[in-house]
C-alpha cells in the first residue's frame, strides 16, 4: 500500500513538473512576439531614417551659383532697385561698355559679371539711399555673336548666348543648301593679336564620328563659312 502511494506521489510530481515547464515555456514565448514586433519597428525606423538621409544627400542644391557671364556692349541689363521705381529700369550697354543711371552716373560694366555690376551700383547708391537693395539681370545677350555665311538656308549673325558647336550653328542656320561643299566648311576665328585663324570642318566625316575635334565650340566673333 505504501509502495502504491509512493508511485502515485511520484507520478503526480512528474505531472506537476511537466505542467510547470509547459507554463514557463508559454510565458517565455509570450514576450517573444512583442520583442519581434519591436525589432521590426526598429528596422523600419532605421529604414525611414536611412531614406531621409539619402534623400537629403541626393536633393539637388536649389541655390544656383551666380551667372558668370561676362557683360559686353549691346547687352541689355534689367536693373531693379527695391522700392525705387525711378532707378529701376532696363538699359543697353553702350559701345564704349558703359551704362548711365540716375545718382550712379556713368558706370563701365563691359567685362564684368552681373553680380559685380550689382555690387558697384549698390556701393554708389549707398551715398544717397540707406542699404540699397539692387538686382541686375542680363536680359538679352547681344554682345557675343557668331556669323554663318554661304550656302545655308538662313545666313546671318546669331547670338552666342550658350555654348554652340559648329554642327549646332549650321542647324540653327537652317542647314545646307543644294550643292554646298559640306566637306570644305571652315571657321574664321579672330585673334586678339595677329592674323585670324582658320579651322577646317568636314561635315561628312564629323557626322560619321570621325575627326570629332573639328566640331569645336564657337567663340565670340567666329564666322562659319559654307562654300
Amino acid at each position: 500500500m505504501e509502495t502504491s502511494n509512493r508511485s502515485c506521489w511520484r507520478a503526480g510530481f512528474v505531472l506537476l513538473a511537466s505542467l510547470a515547464f509547459a507554463a514557463t515555456d508559454a510565458c517565455g514565448s509570450g514576450p517573444a512576439s512583442p520583442a519581434g514586433t519591436s525589432g521590426a519597428m526598429i528596422i523600419s525606423g532605421s529604414g525611414q531614417a536611412g531614406q531621409k538621409t539619402a534623400g537629403q544627400q541626393n536633393t539637388p542644391n536649389t541655390k544656383q551659383a551666380v551667372d558668370d557671364y561676362i557683360i559686353g556692349p549691346s547687352d541689355v541689363l534689367a536693373i531693379n532697385v527695391w522700392k525705387d521705381t525711378e532707378l529701376t529700369r532696363t538699359v543697353t550697354v553702350r559701345p564704349d561698355g558703359k551704362i548711365s543711371l540716375p545718382l550712379v552716373g556713368e558706370l563701365e560694366v563691359s567685362g564684368l559679371t552681373a553680380l559685380k555690376v550689382q555690387r558697384l551700383i549698390a556701393q554708389r547708391l549707398a551715398d544717397y539711399i540707406s542699404n540699397p537693395q539692387v538686382a541686375v539681370i542680363v536680359q538679352e545677350v547681344k554682345s557675343q555673336t557668331y556669323v554663318v555665311v554661304g550656302k545655308v538656308v538662313k545666313p546671318g549673325a546669331y547670338e552666342l548666348g550658350k555654348p554652340t558647336t559648329v554642327l549646332e550653328a549650321i542647324a540653327t542656320a537652317g542647314g545646307f543648301l543644294d550643292f554646298a561643299k559640306v566637306s570644305k566648311v571652315y571657321i574664321i576665328r579672330r585673334q586678339d593679336s595677329g592674323p585670324s585663324e582658320t579651322l577646317h570642318f568636314d561635315y561628312k566625316k564629323v557626322i560619321k564620328g570621325k575627326n570629332p575635334e573639328q566640331n569645336v565650340e564657337l567663340k565670340n566673333g567666329d564666322t562659319v563659312v559654307v562654300p
